[in-house]
């Protein structure tokens, strides 16, 4: 062929077909070679003095000479790693919304944010299963189920891709420690790696998405950027995954037949790859068509956005956190805060107070997560105190205290109408872990820092805050303790104590607006619990910060507390509003490969809600150890004052399946089914039908 085939908007797929296979043959091996790795990330990196994103990083394709584009990352999860774009609530406080019609909403302003900034890769996807609170990275991610993380993170994918950004699910797979990400070796049996640890990825994955990016860890001894059995045997042979599978950042390959095995794109920098890889093509230890089959997918990927009509004639600066995006902001922080414990306090009528305390340290910090690659630098943030300061006007005075002065908590909480304490974590506490000997102007270890983030060794409350929230309660009984946090806080030692607790999670920039608009009842709360608090660490899966081996099986979160019979303080999916809501009427029946089920749900109360229904459904659990129940469907809805509204859900019976790890595949166990619809995952909150199925 003497010229490229043409290529331009709205190219077929042939078109791309003939223009790949045009490149491929004119390529050399370095221009290939050169395609599957990142290029210039330190240089980048070192020249705006070490500030994460400030820079489109090359992170795969390219090349100059046959006018090849490249991909252009930035993360991440809470909103576009650069400039000043909007931040949003973290994945967790997102996972709360149950919610995703609004979480596409949210990909596509962060689409449009990171085509104004020149992006067209985005690591925003993060779908690892929370097993264990305690986990650093919690934030990062949606929660404890698998049904739920597939949902939602399919929901954030399509709606990058909506605006021809690619997206990357991360962590592939079992990522789920921080401080030994780098070196942990997880094992687990082939019946745990299908049933729980991998539905949701291969949700996102049959949707649509673009691009895989591996986990740091090692699964069953093999480093997961380089394990063929997770990237080649499960990802492309028995899921059909089209897509590329790129590294993560820094240490994500250690060998060259990681490309062999399945990886890509190695990134930010060829350390491995490159002129490794193409010496090993050279010498016959990587077979050329290894070489080709990546690029392949790396140009189809990149084509099939390049060619792609936008929905936007251009994108711009001045979409970066405009108005309609930061009041996206708003209603995704007001619909993810939970309330978990209402004694006739919320909401405040703001004509009976005269003097509010607003207490604790962080009432007035811009806590918006963990300070890792998901960084967000807004314009601007409204903290608690400012949110409610805007709210209230000036005719209500803000009495201030917090942990450093418990005398003066006393003192002001005994002088108030009411109490808001603002306690929780911060950057300190959680986070991405960046150890102290590890750098990022080339990987090179030096030695004098302090590591950043990471997993917590207790899930309490840091014991000032606790001291804090006990001497406020002493001084004055109508107080409310808003907590701030990636995941799930042990609350044992004032929850009885305290009238009202709010899960607000790390809000993003208008989250402080939001908490007032909660509090003061302009909105009512509707997030639920993505994850389960308990009683006590003793019902969790065991969990060492330190660990270089572990174990994963079936057993975590809400099943686990079922199984072993272990009462939540605050169950999965829980969740109060400003009105009670009504569950009746659930109907079962089968319809060929389908379960077509409604349920009704009325408001009782006098305030509009939402309320989140919720589908969970117990196997037979003759031939293998079932979960009591399962999260398999759920809906936000709606509901007037007094308003009735029947739900329908439509269930698949391959989604009820478990994986027979002796045939090596997912069965259906005939049998009695339990169909459950509630309000959380609790017993309590549940109705009940049983099918034969």
């Amino acid at each position: 062929m003497s010229s490229p085939p043409s290529l331009a908007k709205g190219a077929s797929q042939q078109q791309i077909s003939d223009h790949i296979d045009y490149l491929l043959a004119e390529m050399t091996l370095e221009e290939k070679v050169y395609m599957m790795s990142g290029h210039g990330f330190f240089a980048q990196y070192l020249a705006a003095n070490k500030v994460w994103g400030s820079d489109p990083y090359q992170a795969g394709g390219g090349c100059d000479r046959l006018g090849v584009p490249a991909f252009c990352f930035t993360d991440g999860p809470r909103g576009v790693a650069r400039g000043q774009s909007t931040c949003f609530p973290v994945t967790m406080a997102r996972g709360a919304t149950f919610d995703p019609d609004l979480e596409r909403r949210v990909g596509e302003v962060m689409a449009i944010e990171a085509r104004a900034q020149g992006c067209n890769l985005s690591g925003a996807v993060c779908i690892n299963l929370l097993r264990h609170p305690a986990w650093g990275r919690a934030q990062e991610t949606y929660g404890e189920d698998s049904h739920h993380l597939g949902e939602m993170g399919t929901a954030l994918a399509l709606g990058l891709q909506s605006h021809n950004v690619a997206a990357t699910i991360k962590h592939f797979a079992l990522n789920s420690i921080e401080n030994t990400r780098f070196k942990v070796d997880v094992s687990i049996d082939e019946r745990s790696l299908h049933e729980v640890y991998l539905p949701h990825f291969k949700r996102v994955i049959d949707a649509g998405v673009a691009s895989v990016m591996s986990a740091y860890n090692q699964v069953n001894g093999e480093y997961c950027g380089q394990n063929r059995h997770l990237l080649t045997t499960i990802l492309r042979e028995q899921w059909g995954f089209e897509g590329f599978v790129h590294s993560d950042w820094i240490m994500g390959v250690y060998q060259v037949y990681g490309a062999s095995a399945g990886l890509d794109v190695e990134n930010p920098e060829p350390r491995v790859f490159g002129d490794n890889l193409a010496n090993a093509v050279r010498a016959g230890q990587v077979e050329p068509q290894v070489i080709d089959l990546a690029c392949a997918r790396i140009l189809k990927m990149l084509y099939r956005f390049a060619t792609a009509h936008d929905p936007y004639e251009s994108y711009h600066p001045d979409q970066v956190a405009c108005s309609d995006h930061t009041a996206l902001a708003r209603e995704v922080a007001c619909k993810s805060m939970v309330l978990l414990k209402n004694e006739q306090i919320l909401p405040f009528d703001a004509s009976r107070i005269r003097r509010l305390a607003v207490i604790g340290r962080l009432a007035d910090v811009a806590n918006l997560g963990d300070r890792g690659s998901s960084l967000v630098r807004p314009p601007y943030v409204i903290t608690p105190l400012a949110g409610i300061q805007n709210l209230l006007g000036p005719d209500i005075e803000i009495l201030r205290g917090d942990e450093r002065d418990l005398k003066n908590v006393a003192a002001v909480c005994a002088r108030a109408d009411a109490v808001i304490i603002i306690a929780g974590l911060s950057p300190e506490h959680e986070g991405e872990y960046i150890p102290g000997d590890l750098t990022l102007d080339g990987g090179n270890p030096s030695s004098g820092k302090r590591a950043i983030g990471g997993d917590r060794a207790d899930l309490n409350l840091p014991p000032d805050q606790e001291a804090m929230i006990h001497a406020a309660i002493a001084a004055n009984g109508h107080c409310v303790v808003v907590v701030q946090a990636g995941s799930a806080i042990l609350m044992n030692n004032w929850r009885d104590q305290a009238r009202g607790i709010l899960l607000s999670f790390y809000a993003g920039m208008e989250g402080g607006a939001a908490l007032a608009d909660i509090l003061f009842g302009l909105i009512s709360p509707s997030g639920k619990l993505p994850f389960s608090i308990p009683h006590s660490t003793d019902h969790l899966p065991h969990f060492d910060l330190t660990a270089l081996q572990v174990t994963y099986d079936l057993w975590h979160g809400y099943t686990k507390l079922d199984r072993d019979g272990h009462a939540p303080a605050f169950a999965f999916g829980y969740g109060l509003t400003y009105a009670a809501v009504s569950f009746r009427a659930l109907n079962v029946r089968r319809h060929g490969t389908d379960l077509k089920l409604s349920v009704t749900l009325r408001n009782e109360g006098t305030r509009t809600v939402d309320e989140v229904a919720q589908i969970y459904v117990g196997a037979p659990g003759k031939v293998a150890q079932r979960p009591v129940r399962a999260l398999k469907a759920f809906q936000r809805v709606g509901l007037l004052p007094g308003q009735t509204r029947i739900v329908d859900f439509t269930l698949r019976l391959d989604d009820l399946r478990w994986w027979n790890p002796d045939h090596h595949r997912f069965e259906f166990e005939p049998g009695t089914y339990r169909i459950y619809a509630g309000s959380s995952s609790h017993p309590a909150d549940l109705i009940m039908a049983e099918v034969n199925l």
